[in-house]
């Protein structure tokens, strides 16, 4: 079964988080993107910042993971992106099989 990963970063805007969406996808990076409001608390530059923030949660294949790492770094607002992949231990075959077909390059 194809390996699958959970791609998650956080950005500043809805638009921004839209923006990255929706290239990775087109890109074939991305298989689909979730876009959710959250709340972040974090240390930055010696303080500890409290805002809203916007988190993707994006669907692609381990093969697939380096050219999807490289298109958010290259497209990210921020100057130091969070960007983690998160392995699926278990996904539906068919799903798993959609992902790939998705992330395929052409």
């Amino acid at each position: 079964m194809t390996q699958i990963l959970l791609v998650l970063t956080t950005v500043a805007t809805q638009a921004d988080a839209q923006v990255l969406a929706r290239s990775m996808v087109e890109q074939r990076l991305a298989a689909c993107a979730h876009i959710e409001a959250i709340d972040s608390v974090y240390r930055w530059q010696g303080a500890v910042q409290q805002e809203g923030e916007w988190r993707l949660l994006l669907k692609t294949t381990a093969a697939r993971y380096p050219a999807l790492e490289a298109a958010l770094c290259a497209q990210h607002p921020y100057e130091l992106p969070a960007i983690v992949a998160v392995p699926c231990a278990y996904a539906l075959p068919a799903f798993a099989d959609w992902v790939a077909t998705e992330v395929a390059p052409t």
